[in-house]
């Protein structure tokens, strides 16, 4: 059982940590490699602190979290918005990775976000796939809007970029297909998920490599966590737009073109997007409604395990 009085801060990067412990002060560093790891995870055994935290870093983090949590530490990855915001709060606006470690270390005492299970290496490597593939798409899409203005010259070697670019998405769906048929539970998911009418390979993929969570927290959260719930931008006698942000980006992309797909040929879907714009609203705002009903929709699939039925309840 952790302490009730302290809490940790590190700050990660792709050799080095830097960690803050708040309110003693204990500052140090280690080394993000597997000695460095197991050093650190012995020394925060012995402060036993009620909290670990740390940013999300594009896979940094994973070795440290995992070793950290191995080693019975509650540990909690956030997202780096939320940091900087709370230090701009408190009147952090220097950036250091000393700094930053006390930052997250203060985040920790005062927010004590809560921890959560991380995932295994099957899930991890899955979503590892997931990222590279939209990361060849939008390569892909770039080149293609590249070759309408190149010159004759380079177009050929364009054209060569893009077939391989092409033949590399292709591979990742194989490679992705392999990993999710490995897995009973997911291969279970993924066959509801794609029974929705414009939900494809991709977004299933996506949705189940990087929202664990559809299927088990009720709709209101799910649409917070992925970041399609709406907000309130109010104050005294000020009435702001609702707005949507945070959130899980490369999910929002992913539900966005099954949205455009959904649209066309979802009939429930498609009727609520020709009933807002019926009503008036801009066609983003109507997308991102969408967007939102159509994730709501796949979370209670998933909780009830049901294949889609175009019937009154996913209609309504």
């Amino acid at each position: 059982m952790g302490s009730l009085g302290l809490f940790v801060g590190i700050d990660v990067a792709k050799d080095r940590l830097d960690v803050a412990v708040v309110p003693s002060g204990e500052r140090w560093e280690s080394g993000n490699d597997e000695a460095g790891i197991a050093e650190l995870a012995s020394r925060l055994r012995e402060l036993a602190p009620a909290l670990v935290v740390m940013e999300a870093t594009g896979g940094y983090e994973l070795s440290v979290a995992g070793g950290l949590a191995a080693a019975g530490l509650a540990v909690c990855v956030v997202n780096p918005r939320q940091v900087r915001d709370f230090a701009r709060s408190i009147g952090l606006l220097a950036k250091t990775d000393a700094l930053d470690a006390g930052a997250l270390a203060r985040f920790a005492e005062a927010v004590k976000p809560v921890p959560r299970q991380l995932r295994d290496r099957q899930a991890q490597a899955l979503q590892a796939l997931v990222v590279r593939r939209w990361q060849v798409i939008r390569m892909l899409a770039v080149e293609k809007t590249r070759l309408h203005a190149a010159r004759e010259t380079v177009q050929a070697d364009i054209r060569d970029h893009i077939a391989w670019l092409e033949s590399r998405v292709k591979a990742l769906d194989q490679e992705l297909e392999r990993s999710v048929h490995d897995s009973p539970v997911w291969r279970v998911k993924e066959h509801l998920l794609r029974s929705v009418p414009g939900v494809g390979r991709g977004t299933a993929f996506t949705l189940l490599a990087q929202v664990p969570e559809l299927g088990t927290i009720g709709h209101k959260q799910i649409a917070a966590l992925v970041g399609v719930a709406p907000f309130n931008r109010d104050s005294g006698t000020l009435r702001g737009k609702r707005t949507v942000w945070g959130g899980r980006a490369g999910v929002r992309s992913a539900l966005y073109m099954a949205v455009l797909s959904a649209t066309r040929f979802n009939p429930p879907i498609r009727a609520f997007y020709q009933r807002l714009l019926a009503a008036g609203k801009p066609k983003k705002v109507a997308l991102t409604a969408c967007m939102r009903k159509l994730l709501i929709i796949l979370n209670a699939m998933l909780k009830h395990g049901t294949e889609w039925q175009p019937s009154p309840v996913h209609a309504a």
